[in-house]
């Protein structure tokens, strides 16, 4: 996919995901407009934090000169340097996740899409958004111990929020009240509205990192030479071999998701004392209030690269 990008865009996106939770406070978009806080007002309620990072990091570049790296670009190139790496910032803001996730798969995923045209600039844009926010929240795609870590550290942050809100006398936001901790459901929801979605989305594009199984390979490409065989040769000239071969692809973001999951859903089953906890979990998932306060939540702590080295993806 990086072969893709002319080489100022991809040197954007690493310095957006570097930037991009720059001198976090520990507290919400929605803790910070709704205590009137400095940067609230200073950003007028509007994507707060990330507005906040952006300027806090370019602030920081641009204090030191010993920072000056980009010194040898000119005007045009850091001009649009640095619109690319504002803009993806800001597309961590998780406001606006589930119009970005639309736009992308009415591009890429739906019956009509007609495909990443990789010439257009708009359309690596698009991309370049969908990846930071990939990595911006795939923190349930890890192994299962750096998932747990960085998800006991979230949620410290989470009851650090709550007690300074019972001190405001303001309501306790939900998950956020350590006096009843509800980390299971607030996995679980957090993954089935938004990181399952994503990751689904860029691995049917084909967008996220994976091998091919070696092992069901060779009978792969023997039912591809079959198919082709019962195929006239009218249809063969229309769709080429190489189109009808399908490849399985192991990608561990994927395989780590699915087993986080099964554990929070088996947490839950447990909490409730129930042997089937499909109700439950439904029940949870629905929750409309918690899932936007999760949105508004979680922009933190999920740039560990520890991922997988190839090229493909699966669905999920």
């Amino acid at each position: 996919m990086a072969a893709n990008f002319p080489p100022l865009e991809l040197m954007a996106v690493y310095t957006a995901a570097a930037m991009h939770d720059y001198d976090h406070p520990g507290r919400t978009n929605a803790f910070l407009v709704s205590t009137c806080s400095p940067l609230a007002i200073l950003y007028n309620d509007r994507s707060v934090l990330e507005c906040h990072h952006a300027a806090s990091a370019w602030a920081l570049l641009f204090a030191d000169q010993q920072n000056a790296w980009l010194v040898n670009l000119d005007k045009s190139e850091f001009k649009r340097f640095r619109f690319l790496v504002i803009e993806a910032i800001l597309a961590t803001d998780l406001k606006q996740h589930f119009e970005l996730l639309s736009e992308f798969n009415s591009k890429v995923n739906d019956i009509s899409a007609v495909g990443i045209d990789w010439s257009c600039e708009a359309d690596r844009l698009m991309v370049a958004n969908m990846v930071i926010k990939m990595a911006d929240i795939n923190g349930p795609c890890k192994r299962r111990d750096l998932h747990l870590g960085w998800t006991e550290r979230i949620c410290e942050e989470f009851y650090e929020q709550g007690d300074e809100e019972a001190k405001l006398g303001l309501p306790i936001s939900p998950y956020m009240d350590r006096k009843n901790p509800q980390l299971a459901k607030l996995q679980e929801s957090f993954i089935s509205h938004l990181v399952s979605p994503l990751c689904s989305s860029l691995a049917n594009a084909g967008l996220l990192p994976g091998l091919l199984s070696e092992d069901q390979t060779a009978d792969k490409n023997e039912n591809a030479d079959a198919a082709v065989e019962n195929q006239s040769d009218d249809e063969l000239e229309e769709q080429d071999k190489s189109e009808i071969e399908v490849k399985d692809v192991i990608c561990t973001l994927v395989k780590n998701l699915e087993a986080n999951i099964e554990v929070w859903f088996k947490v839950i089953e447990q909490e409730n004392g129930l042997a089937d906890g499909t109700d439950e979990q439904s029940d949870t998932t629905s929750d409309a209030a918690a899932t936007e306060v999760i949105m508004e939540s979680i922009n933190e702590m999920e740039s560990i690269a520890e991922e997988d080295s190839a090229s493909l993806a699966t669905p999920l």
